[in-house]
Formats: C-alpha cells, structure tokens, sequence
C-alpha cells in the first residue's frame, strides 16, 4: 500500500468503482496504522494525517460527482431539491417574485387612471 497524499486532480479522471475502491484501500491502510501506533511507540502520526486527509479529498470528488449527476437529472426539471438549489439569504428567498411584485389589483388600476397624481408647477420668483 503506502500511499502518498492523493492529489485532487489525479482522481477527477476516475470513475465511482475507482474511487470507492482506492476510499476502501485508504480506510484499511489507516486502521493498519493505528494499530500500529498502539502497539509499537513509532511516530506515525503524520502519516495518519496524510491519510486522513487524503479519504477527505477522495470523498469530496465522490460527493462533487455525485451532485453533478443530480445537476444533470433534475436540469429540465419543474422542481430542484433543496440542497441543490441556490442558497442566497432567507430575505431574498421568501422576496416577492418579480412577476407578482409588479401586479397590480383591478380597483388600484382604476383609482389611478380616474384620480392622477396632480401635476404642480412651482412659479420662478
């Protein structure tokens, strides 16, 4: 085994078996280590950082590819869910939509045509 830390860019090229397999080796190479680290008093310390981190990057690929895939089902799609829609501010996601924002009721309509704003002119001194 003796893996070196993973680079990010090495495992977007690979597929879900790959990475799930290479995710599988990882775990067992850091349980190895830790029991290792038990039994004899070597510093493996910062190997099992690398490996952890290295798990970390290989599930995160996992989860991005997955979330595209999803991306791609839901695209024509009349409802997103929710974690894949865009996140924004509460305020601006319970907002008014534009469309009924700009609505305008039958009897508003018909108080502004019959009763205009007044239009002053102020006299020059």
């Amino acid at each position: 085994m003796s893996t070196s830390k993973v680079k990010a860019g090495q495992l977007w090229s690979k597929n879900k078996d790959e990475l799930t397999k290479q995710l599988g080796e990882l775990k067992t190479e850091l349980g190895q280590l830790r029991i290792q680290k038990i039994v004899s008093s070597g510093t493996k310390l910062t190997k099992i950082h690398d490996l952890r981190k290295s798990i970390a990057r290989v599930l995160t690929i996992i989860n991005a590819k997955q979330r595209a895939q999803l991306r791609l089902f839901y695209k024509g799609k009349k409802y997103l869910p929710l974690d894949l829609r865009a996140k924004q501010t509460r305020a601006i996601r319970r907002r008014l939509s534009k469309e009924d924002a700009s609505r305008v009721l039958e009897k508003t309509k018909k108080r502004q045509t019959h009763f205009p704003q007044r239009k002053f002119a102020v006299k020059a001194a």
